[in-house]
């Protein structure tokens, strides 16, 4: 028998093992193999810049510290709610030594000051000055206000 013979045989042997005697041809398939879905990983909501100011100048309230406390006696709440945005905008985003005016009820008005940023233990503090005119009085508080790594203003220090 000559080699191509030998090596055809075989081979021939094999292409015809995988044929069918019915004519049909049969094809493996991998098994079915039930897999648990994929866990959905997500990560956590992040605010973004415009709502963490949001929030801040929200919790920033003038009834913690930034004004005379006999002024507070005389506000409105419409007067609170400015002296609170005009405090927070003048620590937030205010040059120093340009006041923010703010102007409530029954001619009642106000106004911040704020000094440059200071950084102390790794916050950023501003000294400032609200004044709050109401009743033909004025009302001045000063002190230093630090910002807290959530954005929210607190006096740390104050006096009358």
């Amino acid at each position: 028998m000559n080699r191509f013979a030998l090596f055809a045989m075989p081979i021939l042997a094999l292409a015809l093992a995988g044929c069918s005697s019915t004519g049909t041809s049969q094809v493996a398939q991998a098994p079915v193999v039930a897999t648990a879905p994929m866990p959905v990983v997500t990560q956590p909501m992040m605010p973004s810049t415009a709502q963490t100011t949001q929030q801040a100048r929200l919790t920033t309230s003038v009834s913690t510290g930034f004004v005379d406390s006999a002024a507070l006696a005389v506000m409105t709440a419409k007067d609170s709610a400015e002296a609170n945005s005009a405090q927070f905008y003048a620590l937030q985003f205010g040059r120093p030594g340009a006041p923010r005016q703010w102007a409530g009820d029954k001619g009642t008005t106000g106004s911040v000051s704020v000094g440059p940023y200071v950084r102390v233990n790794n916050l950023d503090c501003r000294d400032f000055t609200h004044t709050v005119k109401a009743n033909g009085q004025d009302y001045v508080k000063k002190g230093t206000a630090c910002r807290e790594q959530t954005g929210n203003w607190n006096v740390v220090q104050g006096a009358a």
